[in-house]
């Protein structure tokens, strides 16, 4: 079914009204230059732990085997960059987890699309998708016209920096005329991010070796943290911003407009002594339905005292 520039309008008002900020499409295939890239980060053990990354190789360079038929990724930007800040002498939390967990708000939001686009259109085959299966989002989202790749292998939109999520439909819809891939790269010479990251783990042609970054260590690890990354963590006690916040298009970031992302109460005003004497049930309330879960109360504390050290 080929979709019109004019019902690829449609939709993308209705996602500008559910609140994405960006919306593009790329034809769905393999993606043949990644392929190799892939494999390699693989070899050099970049994934660290995260087994779950050699899984799913074919699936994941190849949309058409995640959902057959497929035809298109529609791929979608979602801002969550807060109004106000954790205080400078705390310990630190990544900002896309401040509020809840955003795979319960995107998901919702993307399902009513594929609602409103299934009513529009008619009946078509498709699955949305948001960092939730092995779909590689960022090299979608610069293929469909959302951004470029910054050093820090994050998208980066020239009006509004890197602080958004990425999500997609994969879809049998096929576009009378897709969006043009972005191809400049607008970081120029600058290496901010990789000279700010504390543990080194940003490497050269926008290669991550994640089994350094702060990110993986504070939240995908499980067990004991590495002896050799003591006092690296910059107060991070889960996840991290920092190649983000070092970045100069996040100057035109805006605060977001969701509620469901503002934080508890409670939280942005935390000291380090509150931090190091949270209960279980304080986690609990202040965390309730939060992506913070995923380290569970043990996780955190486990940072936490790996910070005090």
């Amino acid at each position: 079914m080929k979709i019109t520039p004019q019902q690829y309008q449609k939709i993308k008002q209705k996602a500008y009204e559910l609140g994405f900020n960006n919306i593009g499409v790329a034809p769905a295939g393999f993606l043949e230059e990644e392929a190799g890239r892939f494999e390699n980060w693989l070899k050099n053990g970049y994934h660290g732990k995260m087994q779950y990354m050699e899984n799913h190789f074919d699936k994941r360079l190849d949309p058409t085997k995640l959902v057959p038929g497929a035809k298109s990724v529609m791929s979608l930007s979602y801002n969550y960059f807060p109004e106000e800040q954790q205080a400078e002498d705390t310990y630190k939390m990544a900002k896309y987890a401040y509020g809840k967990d955003y795979h319960f708000l995107l998901k919702d939001k993307l399902r009513e699309l594929f609602q409103f686009i299934q009513a529009e259109i008619g009946q078509i085959e498709g699955r949305v998708f948001t960092d939730s299966a092995p779909v590689m989002e960022r090299t979608w989202a610069r293929k469909a016209g959302i951004g470029w790749e910054g050093k820090h292998s994050l998208i980066i939109q020239k009006n509004r920096g890197s602080f958004f999520f990425l999500a997609e439909i994969i879809s049998g819809m096929d576009f009378e005329q897709y969006d043009t891939p972005f191809v400049t790269d607008h970081c120029g010479s600058c290496t901010r991010c990789i000279d700010a990251c504390p543990t080194e783990a940003i490497l050269p042609e926008k290669v991550i070796n994640a089994s350094r970054c702060i990110s993986y260590l504070t939240i995908e690890l499980k067990g004991e943290l590495p002896a050799e990354m003591q006092g690296k963590f910059e107060d991070w006690m889960f996840g991290c911003d920092v190649c983000q916040d070092v970045c100069p298009w996040n100057k035109f970031a805006l605060p977001h407009r969701e509620p469901f992302f503002d934080p508890h109460p409670d939280l942005l005003n935390m000291t380090k002594n509150d931090w190091e004497e949270i209960t279980e049930d304080v986690f609990r309330d202040i965390f309730k339905k939060s992506a913070v879960k995923r380290t569970k109360y043990s996780g955190l504390k486990r940072n936490i005292d790996f910070l005090r050290k």
